[in-house]
């Protein structure tokens, strides 16, 4: 047994059994007397935890050793040099080095044997169990037998006792003669035989233990077999092993042996030198060339291809062993047309393989960046986690005074800077207030910047919606609602502008109460705030109830291990490189730390905090400015301190390869999809191409995503090309490669760009406000459309009764039910609102006269040119053809 009492490893160790007991209470092993066992993961358990106490670390605990003996001897060897009478011989020293390494066993190996072990005596012990089952079976059974032998025995014996007593008293005087005693006699016998035999064959034929029986004789027999099949199993495996071995080429006596040495006809090693030719001349052996041949398998072979999420043609029929036409004919058949290099994604793969019946593996792979932030959150220490001050992020509609309220808190002017009055970019703060510090993020509030409001609540803890007691809920409102419930993040709704005459928070509740906003006093969960941004009414009460909020929500993070967060905005400074605002959600970010974020990474050079000053580390909630990045992170990105600068860059190189299979895949299927849209129709479609510059990533996140929505079956409008930062030249010859619109949000182009764009006439657009940006494109657009025909019905008139004239054929009376009949204008001529004539009119009267027009309300004669066939409950349609501008919507 592998367990041992406390007193025995006492005696084994050679200390005390107080000692031992005290070393086992301070390992947490259970082991309250002398005589409890311990087991081999109580001892490992047990020597972990005095390697720890004597200062030793996990990783000098090598799972696997092993030892080296190296054996060393000397020795000397004759070495004939020539040949014939010129030959002689010299003695060369020798030294014969012998190596041998011993690997012990690593802690895998040893569970999988004490696996093994504890299965084999689990097997053992049930065999066992089932033995003495089946033995205390079979003595039941014997028991059960005898007991029904005597029984019958004990009647068997009544009976003959009770006949013997009736014979007695029925004797008659005289004596019987011997030949009837006889027939008595055996009659009697055959009568006791007759009794016993039917009781025996009852004992025997019981179903009960007959199935009984049976079932143990099967258990025995299947037991045989297995130890039988067992038994020929090793013995095949050791025959098999021992004609590999003989099947091997025998060494010859003249072949070199592992120490570079022959041995001659005496038995005796000798060392060959290159050169000359020695008086016993070796003659190699060779092989015997072997045939040939190919065997073709008996079955077709069905393969197990793994699938990652993308692949690559190429690569799939090497997986398969297939030739790259045959993936290509599948493909085609399924209405795809790729190339060989061509990527395609798990799902189409997999059809693919299941079509030419071989199996799927599906592998979820992990990318490097994945297994970092996995390595960051395995390191997670929550006992040493502490309180962190609230991430609180202000939404609502536009112009309802959101930057305004921070205004106030923050005593500082904001909104003079905006261009137009309204926040164009997110905005991260924090506060030091009377109720603790409070990190606050400001977001825009045009219908443009939805990607932000969506950030900022993937940021946050809270958010404060901002709705004004004047106007009352608004779309961007709403919208701010659907983003804040699908971030689970709880709500605040501060109603601003009480200040104003007639303002009432009751409108506000009304109509929140309908998008599942309610308020405390009517029932529900979330806190409704008046509040001015203008007199600072509720200023106070705000900043407690996101304290209120926040002391409910316990937020907590870990202060001393590598920072780790969000990019809330990136830019590109001309005098100081890419610059990104993040926000640390844990962790403790440090000037000189190696950040990661998507396909960029870098060092950081300097950090600042929102007013411009510089700051050496930043904790849990605090949103700061770095510089250092290698480029302009994508903003919403998450970003990661990393150790190892090369497994960074490594990571962001396939980052940035994931990003373009992506869009490569993206492109193809965008072409495949214009391609079977297109197929019949002969109208060019007007595509519209724009290069868009902006100042910060959220800006063209927004312009991009709100000019791009413009576009409707007539128009597609295409980003071909964006970025942060100033137009350059490698912009305006993109653009004029691509005869595309060049659009600069508070940026400007610089000089070569001006000289590329002036010489070659491009259409460029400075903008600073998103709306006018959004208008002025959309008017621009929709002047390339041009005009198109549409026809307006003009007038109505319902047949009353048809006359027929044979100089003027059928004439239709009828009375005008709507608008005007003009007799230069084409009509349609209607049988149950179903059209069966279209021409236009021979003649239009009023009583006798010839007139231009019929107004709603008049009777008429009307003679339809070259149709006869009109009824009486006809209509008859009049319109005209007008030509109209097209436009987007």
């Amino acid at each position: 047994m592998s367990e041992v009492t406390v007193k025995q490893l006492a005696e084994v160790l050679g200390i005390s059994l107080d000692q031992l007991m005290d070393q086992l209470k301070d390992a947490n092993i259970s082991a309250k007397s002398a005589d409890d066992a311990i087991s081999n993961e109580d001892k490992r358990q047990l020597l972990a935890y005095l390697r720890s106490s004597h200062g030793k670390d996990k990783k000098e605990q090598s799972p696997r050793k092993k030892v080296v003996l190296k054996r060393k001897s000397t020795g000397t060897l004759k070495v004939s040099s020539g040949t014939g009478i010129r030959s002689k011989t010299k003695t060369v020293n020798i030294e014969v080095r012998k190596k041998r390494t011993f690997n012990k066993p690593n802690k895998a190996e040893l569970d999988d044997i004490a696996k093994d072990r504890l299965e084999a005596q689990k097997a053992l012990e049930e065999r066992k169990e089932q033995l003495a089952e089946e033995a205390g079976l079979k003595q039941k059974i014997e028991e059960q037998k005898e007991q029904e032998r005597l029984a019958q025995e004990q009647v068997i014996a009544e009976q003959k006792a009770q006949e013997q007593a009736e014979l007695e008293k029925n004797k008659e005087p005289e004596e019987k003669s011997p030949q009837e005693s006889d027939k008595e006699v055996s009659e009697q016998e055959t009568s006791e035989q007759e009794t016993k035999v039917p009781a025996e064959e009852k004992i025997v034929k019981d179903p009960e233990t007959l199935a009984k029986e049976k079932a143990a004789q099967q258990r025995e027999e299947q037991v045989q077999r297995q130890v039988m099949a067992a038994v020929e199993k090793r013995k095949r495996e050791k025959e098999k092993k021992n004609e590999k071995q003989a099947s091997k080429p025998a060494t010859t006596a003249g072949r070199a042996n592992a120490g570079g040495r022959a041995q001659n006809k005496y038995g005796r090693k000798q060392l060959h030198v290159k050169g000359g030719r020695g008086r016993h001349q070796i003659k190699p052996t060779f092989k015997k060339a072997e045939k040939h041949g190919f065997t073709k398998p008996v079955a077709d072979q069905v393969k197990t291809v793994q699938l990652e999420e993308s692949i690559s043609v190429a690569d799939l029929a090497k997986a398969l062993t297939i030739k790259s036409g045959d993936i290509i004919k599948e493909l085609m058949t399924m209405g795809m047309m790729v190339t060989i290099n061509q990527m395609l994604d798990q799902d189409t793969a997999t059809l693919v393989v299941e079509e030419l019946g071989h199996q799927v593996e599906l592998v979820e792979s992990q990318t490097i960046a994945e297994e970092l932030h996995s390595q960051s959150d395995d390191e997670t220490d929550d006992e040493n986690a502490v309180t962190r001050p609230p991430v609180v992020t202000v939404m609502g509609h536009v112009d309802h005074g959101k930057t305004s309220l921070l205004d106030y808190i923050r005593k500082t002017k904001v909104t003079d800077k905006e261009a137009g009055g309204i926040t164009q970019h997110i905005g991260a703060y924090h506060v030091t207030t009377d109720h603790g510090v409070i990190s606050f993020i400001d977001t825009p509030g045009h219908a443009a910047f939805t990607s932000m409001r969506q950030r900022g609540a993937k940021a946050t803890d809270i958010v404060i919606l901002v709705v004004a007691a004047n106007d009352g809920v608004m779309p961007q409102t709403i919208e701010a609602v659907k983003h804040s419930k699908a971030a689970g993040v709880p709500i605040i709704v501060a109603v601003n502008k009480m200040d104003l005459e007639g303002a009432s928070i009751d409108k506000a509740k009304q109509d929140l109460s309908n998008h599942d906003v309610i308020s405390e006093e009517w029932g529900g969960d979330v806190q409704f705030i008046p509040v001015s941004a203008l007199t600072g009414l509720g200023i106070d009460d705000l900043l407690e109830a996101i304290n209120l909020q926040a002391e409910v929500m316990e937020l907590k993070a870990v202060v001393d291990k590598p920072a780790k967060g969000l990019v809330v905005e990136s830019s590109l400074d001309k005098g100081r490189g890419p610059v990104a605002t993040v926000l640390v959600k844990s962790g403790t970010l440090k000037k000189g730390d190696m950040v990661l974020s998507g396909e960029q990474f870098g060092r950081i050079r300097m950090m600042l905090d929102e007013t411009g000053n510089q700051v050496s580390e930043a904790g849990p909630s605090i949103p700061v400015v770095i510089q250092g990045l290698s480029g302009v992170p994508v903003a919403g990105e998450d970003f990661l301190v990393v150790k190892n600068e090369k497994r960074a860059k490594s990571a962001a190189s396939e980052h940035k390869v994931h990003l373009r299979d992506t869009r490569l895949k993206a492109q193809q299927a965008a072409k495949l999809e214009s391609l079977m849209a297109s197929m019949g129709k002969t109208e060019a479609k007007l595509v519209v191409n724009l290069l868009i510059k902006a100042d910060v990533q959220g800006s063209v996140e927004a312009l991009a995503e709100s000019l791009t929505s413009l576009g409707n079956d007539d128009v597609e409008i295409r980003a071909i090309s964006t970025g942060v930062g100033g137009i350059t030249n490698a912009d305006a010859q993109l653009a004029l490669s691509a005869k595309a619109i060049i659009i600069g949000f508070n940026v400007r182009a610089d000089k070569a760009a001006r000289e590329v764009i002036k010489q070659n006439d491009l259409d460029l657009h400075y903008f600073s406000i998103i709306y006018e940006a959004i208008d002025n494109i959309k008017a621009a657009i929709t002047g390339y459309l041009g005009t198109e025909t549409k026809e307006v019905i003009i007038g109505n008139a319902e047949v009353k009764d048809v006359f027929r004239s044979s100089q003027f054929g059928s004439i239709a009376g009828c009375i005008v039910l709507e608008g005007t009949v003009k007799r230069d204008n084409p009509i349609r001529v209607l049988r149950d609102n179903v059209v069966i004539f279209e021409g236009e009119l021979e003649s239009l009267r009023r009583h006798k006269d010839d007139v231009k027009e019929v107004k709603s309300g008049t009777e008429c004669g009307i003679g339809v040119k070259g149709y006869n066939d009109i009824e009486p409950g006809d209509e008859i349609e009049c319109y005209e053809r007008v030509e109209v501008k097209k436009t987007l919507d």
